[in-house]
């Protein structure tokens, strides 16, 4: 059985800037309202016969959206970015060798991906879900999708058991 959230009605959402390192129009920093939808399949099970309580997953979904939401995405991972400094209040990195930034700590996410694109932010977001949830083993599959605007979006399907 499955369970899905649509993120547009459950508000899963986050605005955020990023760039797409080294890609012509979305290598300078711009930014998305992000939507997010999330799919489990599984066996109905505990007290209630849910698949997953839509609470749980809608609090740690949620949550995960607020860590992103309104910052700027940095992809620690991509081997077109260096960072060169970082405290408790400033990031400073460098872009292709070339382009250097600036910006507040707090302004800042760093994100363990090669790129801030809805592909690699499905997968991020979906690994975090993961990580939060206490228990898996009557769930088959979670898969998400990041929606960088209403009709155009990324999807990343885990099999859990």
């Amino acid at each position: 059985m499955k369970v899905n959230l649509d993120g547009i009605h459950t508000n899963l959402r986050f605005s955020a800037a990023h760039m797409v390192i080294g890609h012509e129009s979305c290598g300078k920093i711009h930014g998305h309202s992000y939507i997010v939808d999330v799919e489990i399949s599984g066996e109905k099970s505990g007290q209630f016969g849910f698949v997953i309580d839509f609470k749980i997953l809608k609090g740690i979904t949620r949550k995960i959206c607020k860590q992103l939401d309104h910052r700027v995405l940095i992809p620690v991972n991509s081997p077109d970015l260096e960072i060169t400094y970082e405290d408790d209040k400033t990031v400073e990195f460098k872009v292709l060798g070339d382009l250097e930034y600036k910006l507040p700590r707090s302004d800042v996410v760093l994100l363990p991906v090669v790129a801030t694109t809805a592909e690699c932010l499905s997968e991020y977001i979906t690994e975090a879900i993961v990580d939060e949830l206490e228990d898996t083993t009557t769930l088959e599959y979670i898969e998400l999708q990041v929606n960088e605007g209403i009709g155009q979006g990324a999807s990343y399907h885990k099999k859990l058991n």
